[in-house]
């Protein structure tokens, strides 16, 4: 007799809501797609248009039918956080894991975002509910599956005290580059947390009136030299928790994350890892020639951020100061 698959197999939640004070979760049916897209939320548009996603009606829950159905559901086991400060090669690194079939590669998921930001929940359930949707997103879907990694987004690193205490024996990865490289990027396109108001200075723990006489470049400089100090601090209070610097290649930051988050691979997996890194990030199609705004001037003073950086590159080296 065929086994009988969970009602929930290949749904997951995607959206916290939040109505009258109580919490409700919106889901998606992913049919057989793979989450391999360079960002969750690729994989999610690529969902809208299965008929299970195209009625007028969204397939909402309760806490209590998350928390159910996570236990319900056979789930890939996590492995490792990844923290980076955007524009580092975090989506690199997250696309060459998503490359084997053996890794569930969560990217930048916005409901994990929702969740830790969430004023509704109090800690304890906080942390339950997050769990509860890791489950979920990485419940077993193939067969192969056998590792859960987690990239969220840059500013979670303000979160990363708190997600030590849910996540004790997690291997948590602090992904960095150098502090020009970074803002020149950004110059170029915007990220979100890089335009002020879009997310909350507060988050960064910017203060209004700091808002106020800074220029857009010396913003994004200010939001940098936070993700640093975060970085350097959370390192230095913390065991299991390593530094990976993109400025030592692509090809170690891949190998020390993999080391350190003792995950095992064939070589024949490990090379398919490898071979990933030769192609552009976002299009795997396209042959990576490398970044093309070194050149560019930048327009802030990087004298505060340039020495957190000078701070972190010790520490990775291993002479800290």
């Amino acid at each position: 007799m065929e086994n009988v698959k969970h009602p929930m197999f290949n749904w997951i939640p995607i959206k916290l809501v939040e109505n009258e004070n109580k919490i409700y979760f919106e889901w998606i049916y992913l049919s057989d797609l793979k989450i391999i897209d360079p960002f969750f939320d690729d994989t999610l548009a690529k969902c809208r248009s299965f008929a299970q996603n195209s009625t007028r009606f969204k397939v909402v829950s309760t806490v209590e039918n998350l928390i159910q159905w996570s236990e319900e559901l056979e789930s890939v086991e996590l492995k490792g956080l990844v923290f980076h400060v955007s524009r580092c090669g975090s989506t690199m690194l997250s696309q060459s894991l998503a490359s084997s079939e053996e890794n569930i590669m969560i990217s930048e998921a916005s409901i994990l975002d929702q969740i830790l930001r969430s004023e509704i929940l109090s800690l304890a359930a906080k942390s339950q509910v997050l769990k509860s949707v890791i489950r979920l997103l990485a419940h077993k879907r193939f067969s192969q599956q056998k590792n859960t990694i987690l990239k969220l987004d840059a500013w979670s690193i303000f979160k990363v005290d708190y997600l030590r205490k849910v996540f004790p024996e997690i291997p948590f990865a602090l992904l960095y580059r150098n502090p020009a490289e970074v803002l020149r990027s950004h110059q170029k396109m915007s990220g979100m947390h890089m335009v002020p108001n879009i997310i909350p200075a507060s988050v960064f723990g910017i203060k209004k009136n700091e808002m106020q006489e800074l220029s857009l470049p010396q913003y994004r400089a200010l939001v940098l030299e936070k993700y640093f100090k975060a970085f350097l601090d959370f390192y230095r209070k913390h065991n299991n928790v390593t530094l990976l610097n993109y400025n030592d290649g692509m090809k170690n930051v891949v190998e020390k994350f993999i080391s350190f988050a003792s995950l095992q691979y064939s070589d024949e997996e490990t090379n398919i890892m490898l071979e990933r890194l030769t192609k552009h990030s976002k299009n795997e199609n396209v042959v990576f020639c490398g970044d093309s705004y070194e050149g560019d001037a930048v327009l802030a003073n990087l004298a505060n951020v340039n020495a957190v950086h000078e701070k972190l590159n010790a520490v990775y080296a291993g002479n800290p100061v």
